[in-house]
C-alpha cells in the first residue's frame, strides 16, 4: 500500500481520535496510563510485535500469558506493548506515517475505521482470514465501505441492573418490563415506595453517547438524523426522568463508574451499566439481576457494542503475515474466545460456537449473550470516521436538554446542524 496515502490521511484523522476515548465506555475502571512494554518477550529475530489497550495487565497477568501462548503456538515470541485507548490509536497513526507499524494491534472497535481510512490496515480477505463465522452485528463495527478490517475478540454491552430487594418491596416484577410504558410504570412504583428509581451516565463525553444510544436506537432513531421525532422522544424520556426526580440531577456529570458506585450504595432500583460489572454485581450487598433495555414500543433495544478488534497493520514484508495469521487464529478459535472471555470476566465471544461454549461453563451469562446478539456497533451503517463527530454533537445535545438550557427538540436540532457541519453532509 502507498505509504504517502497513509501519512496524509493519518495527519487529518489524528484530531478525530481524541473523541474516541471509549475504553471508558467498555471498561470504565481500567487505569489510564502511558505506553509500557508488559510482555517478558523482547525483540529479536523470532519476535512479533503486539499492541493492546490493557496497561492494567502486567507480564504476570492471565492476559499477558494468553498472548504469549499464542505466540508460542505460532513458533515466535511476542513483544507486547500496552497503551491506554486514546494513546494507542494516536501511536498507531504515528507508526503508520513512519512505516514501522506493529504486526498486530488490538483496537477499541470505533477506532478500526479510523485506522482503516488512514490506509494502515489490511483487509481480512486480503490477509486470508475467513470472517463468516463471526456474528454479523458484531463484526460490522470493523467494516468500512464493504470491507472488513478486523475481527472481534469478544464484545460487551449495556443492560439495566436491578436491586431485587427494592423491586420486591415496591411490588415490581422485572419480567413485566417490556417497553417504555411498563418501565415507567415500574419506576413510578419504586418512587412511590420512597426509593430512588434509576441512575445512568449522561456525562458530556463518549460515555454519555454510549449510554444514550440504547434509548435513541430503541426509539427507532438513526445517527444520520439526530433531530428526528424518534430521537426527540428518547431525549424527552431522559429529560422527564431528571425533571420529575425519577433520575438524579447528577446524571449530567455521571461517568459509568460513578453510576455504578451509586448503584452499589443499595439506594437505586435500576442502573444502566455493562457486562464488565458482572463480578462487582455478584459482590454487592444485595441481590441483583438484569433486564434488557426495552425498545420504546417493545422488544429489546439495540445497545452499543464495546470491545476490541484484532487488526493487522500493513507490513512492507508481507511474508510476516503467515505467522501473524496463526496468532490471530489462536486468539479466535471457539476455545480461544472462551479463554479470552473468562480472562476478562466480561467478554462475550463473538461467534455462535464460542457463545455456546462459554454458556456451558457460565450459564448465568445467558442474559448478556442475548444482549450482545441484539447489540450494534457505533460505527455501523458505514458511518466510519464520521461517528466521533456525530457522537460529540449527540452528547452535546443531551447535555443541553438535561441542563434545561434547551428543549429536547431544540437541543437535537442544534446537534443535527453541528453534526452536518462537522461531517460535511
Amino acid at each position: 500500500m502507498n505509504r504517502t496515502s497513509v501519512s496524509a490521511k493519518a495527519a487529518v484523522l489524528g484530531t478525530a481520535v481524541l473523541a474516541l476515548s471509549v475504553s471508558a465506555s467498555a471498561c470504565a475502571s481500567a487505569p489510564q496510563t502511558g505506553g509500557t512494554t508488559t510482555s517478558a518477550a523482547a525483540g529479536g529475530a523470532g519476535a512479533y510485535t503486539w499492541w493492546d489497550p490493557y496497561p492494567q495487565h502486567d507480564p504476570a497477568s492471565a492476559w499477558a500469558k494468553r498472548v504469549d501462548s499464542c505466540g508460542k503456538q505460532a513458533g515466535v515470541t511476542i513483544q507486547r506493548t500496552a497503551y491506554d485507548t486514546t494513546a494507542l490509536t494516536n501511536q498507531a497513526l504515528l507508526a503508520g506515517q513512519e512505516g514501522n507499524a506493529p504486526d498486530v494491534i488490538l483496537l477499541d472497535n470505533p477506532a478500526v475505521s479510523t485506522l482503516a481510512d488512514a490506509g494502515m490496515l489490511t483487509t481480512m480477505s486480503d490477509f486470508g482470514l475467513d470472517t463468516a463465522r463471526f456474528d454479523k452485528n458484531l463484526i460490522a463495527a470493523g467494516e468500512l465501505d464493504g470491507k472488513t478490517y478486523g475481527i472481534p475478540i469478544g464484545a460487551n454491552t449495556l443492560a439495566l441492573y436491578y436491586n431485587k430487594k427494592i423491586l420486591d418491596a415496591a411490588g415490581v416484577d422485572p419480567g413485566s418490563i417490556k417497553d417504555w410504558a411498563t418501565l415507567n410504570a415500574a419506576l413510578k412504583k419504586v418512587k412511590a415506595a420512597g426509593k430512588k428509581p434509576i441512575t445512568f451516565a449522561a456525562i458530556g463525553t463518549e460515555e454519555g453517547s454510549f449510554q444514550f444510544l440504547p434509548w435513541f436506537w430503541g426509539s427507532g432513531a438513526q445517527l444520520t438524523q439526530l433531530d428526528s421525532p424518534q430521537a426527540v422522544a428518547a431525549l424527552d424520556l431522559w429529560t422527564t426522568w431528571v425533571k420529575d426526580g425519577t433520575a438524579p440531577n447528577s446524571v449530567i456529570s455521571n461517568s459509568q463508574n460513578t453510576t455504578w458506585e451509586q448503584f452499589l450504595t443499595g439506594e437505586f432500583a435500576f442502573a444502566e451499566n455493562g457486562t464488565w460489572q458482572i463480578d462487582s454485581a455478584k459482590k454487592a450487598g444485595f441481590p441483583t439481576g438484569i433486564v434488557q433495555i426495552p425498545g420504546k414500543d417493545g422488544g429489546t433495544a439495540p445497545t452499543p457494542t464495546g470491545g476490541e478488534f484484532i487488526t493487522v497493520p500493513v507490513q512492507k514484508d508481507t511474508k510476516r503475515y503467515a505467522v501473524t495469521k496463526k496468532i490471530l487464529e489462536c486468539m479466535t478459535t471457539p476455545e480461544g474466545l472462551v479463554e479470552t472471555g473468562t480472562t476478562f470476566a466480561y467478554y462475550i465471544p463473538s461467534t455462535a460456537e464460542g457463545q455456546q461454549a462459554i454458556l456451558a461453563k457460565e450459564p448465568g451469562l445467558k442474559p448478556w449473550v442475548d444482549a450482545v446478539k441484539s447489540a450494534k456497533g457505533r460505527t455501523s451503517d458505514n458511518l466510519g470516521t464520521k461517528y466521533p463527530k456525530i457522537s460529540e454533537a449527540l452528547w452535546t445535545g443531551v447535555q443541553k436538554a438535561l441542563s434545561g438550557s434547551a428543549t429536547p427538540a431544540d437541543a437535537l436540532k442544534q446537534a443535527q446542524a453541528q453534526a452536518k457541519q462537522a461531517t460535511g453532509g
